[in-house]
């Protein structure tokens, strides 16, 4: 659902003056100002006074406010904000037709029906699985950039354009190659990262080419990106009902892959069963980012815990024996003084019992995806890219755990 004008419904609390708008200046008093009584766009509390009246009246109508996600409230429905779009579901219908009509009595709505659109993402729903992808948008930035005509190709990097994969990809600045239009590789680096809300097969090759906006070359592969979503336009993230709700994360780290600063790559992803729900590629100095996935798991696991679901012992999934050794082995505590405190984090939530680190070969590490260009050839997977190479690895890993 929608709430018309939602700003207007805030309740302003500072005293706030405004100048006449042009064209509507009274010829009486053309130098006075505008006293406002009521919230109004363009302010710098609107949205945290929309938000205010909002949470009041959730509150008042018996909903617990998340203390984690401060956009999550609960009753007997679960309801998530993001300004003035709601995302709210039931148990039942007729608590989810209660709360559409609450919502209409106190504001003016709009939109309120099934799942469709939210924040522009496509959601398709049916009694055995929901579909999340962003077709629309990528054919309209791919018209937008004239590459709707362009030659498809099956992976979004690779050190030669005629070679269909590559793993050794490395990208620098390239001072003497082909320089291009700035503005237009910007543009189309800001497309791109919005496509990665729902196509993490694009998230490393992305973020690659946007460390370069400010001297793009040719080399910088981010057409080839283009051609890539020519092939899969309607890849997207498919969540399964017959998924199970088991917490998993999986962390990797190259080794100091950049060429100019020698930065190394770490990605991270938590799958709630076999459905990918949250996953990042970060640049940085220090070789192990274990503890980044280590705190996206505890919040996910505080956020659904209001949900009803405990977790303990998390599976954490890493390649590198030096973090598990790390977090598991006090008697290596003299090795680690060096170490930044952060690092300890690791080790306290394993000894607390909220994690557990679990060594997976390379083979079957599932955010290898975000840490080096993409090796699948996605030619016969089902529009869902669950349904490639991660749920087969998946199933493997899950037979592992058990």
């Amino acid at each position: 659902m929608n709430v018309k004008s939602a700003f207007l419904n805030g309740f302003i609390e500072e005293e706030v003056y405004v100048r006449q708008p042009p064209g509507f200046e009274s010829a009486r008093f053309p130098d006075r100002v505008y006293k406002l009584m009521k919230d109004f766009y363009g302010l710098k509390q609107a949205p945290r006074a929309w938000y205010a009246r909002l949470k009041s009246f959730l509150l008042m109508s018996g909903f617990v406010m998340g203390s984690v996600d401060k956009t999550l409230f609960l009753l007997s429905r679960g309801v998530q904000i993001y300004v003035d779009d709601i995302i709210f579901g039931g148990s039942s219908h007729a608590l989810v037709s209660s709360f559409a009509e609450q919502m209409r009595r106190e504001f003016e709505m709009s939109l309120v029906g099934e799942l469709q659109f939210f924040l522009r993402l496509q959601i398709k729903q049916g009694l055995e699985d929901t579909f999340v992808h962003q077709a629309k948008d990528t054919r309209d930035i791919l018209k937008k950039f004239n590459m709707g005509d362009s030659k498809p190709m099956t992976t979004p990097m690779s050190t030669n354009m005629t070679t269909p994969m590559s793993t050794n990809t490395a990208l620098d600045a390239d001072e003497d190659g082909e320089a291009v239009d700035q503005k237009e590789f910007r543009g189309m680096i800001g497309s791109l990262l919005y496509l990665t809300a729902t196509k993490p097969d694009i998230q490393f090759a992305v973020c690659l080419c946007a460390r370069y906006q400010a001297s793009p070359r040719t080399s910088h592969p981010v057409k080839r990106i283009f051609r890539y979503l020519k092939f899969t336009p309607e890849l997207g993230l498919w969540y399964s009902s017959d998924s199970s709700l088991f917490l998993t994360g999986f962390s990797d780290a190259d080794h100091a892959s950049c060429r100019i600063d020698r930065k190394s790559t770490s990605g991270t992803c938590q799958l709630l069963g076999t459905s990918l729900v949250s996953w990042s590629s970060h640049n940085f100095y220090h070789r192990s980012r274990v503890h980044c996935c280590c705190s996206q798991l505890l919040w996910m696991k505080a956020t659904l815990s209001y949900f009803g679901l405990k977790y303990r012992r998390i599976p954490l999934l890493v390649d590198s024996t030096s973090a598990i050794s790390v977090a598991k082995n006090p008697v290596l505590h003299s090795r680690t003084k060096h170490i930044d405190v952060r690092f300890y984090f690791l080790r306290d939530h394993y000894e607390k019992g909220d994690i557990d680190l679990i060594h997976v070969v390379s083979a079957n590490q599932l955010a290898d995806i975000f840490t080096k260009p993409l090796e699948l050839q996605v030619e016969g997977v089902d529009n869902v890219l669950i349904k490639g190479e991660i749920e087969s690895q998946r199933t493997g890993l899950i037979a592992l755990l058990v």
